[in-house]
């Protein structure tokens, strides 16, 4: 991981006035959950890789999930 702060970041790929999003053939669809953290992981993914955020196929709901929800928070 590179170690930047946000202003080297921003000298060195510009800011987001900048930043047109390329699909590419690393632009797949994602089954995670929303919210979930391998969710979080695969839009981190796409950021740095200067993906779109949202694919069109990407999971929308729960259905098929199983687990029992933790309600500690």
């Amino acid at each position: 991981m590179n170690n930047r702060n946000v202003f080297q970041a921003i000298q060195e790929c510009g800011h987001d006035e900048d930043f047109t999003p390329v699909e590419t053939e690393e632009f797949v669809p994602t089954d995670a959950p929303a919210g979930s953290r391998r969710k979080l992981e695969v839009l981190a993914e796409r950021v740095r890789k200067g993906l779109p955020l949202w694919h069109p196929l990407d999971r929308t709901d729960y259905s098929g999930l199983t687990g029992i929800p933790d309600r500690r928070r």
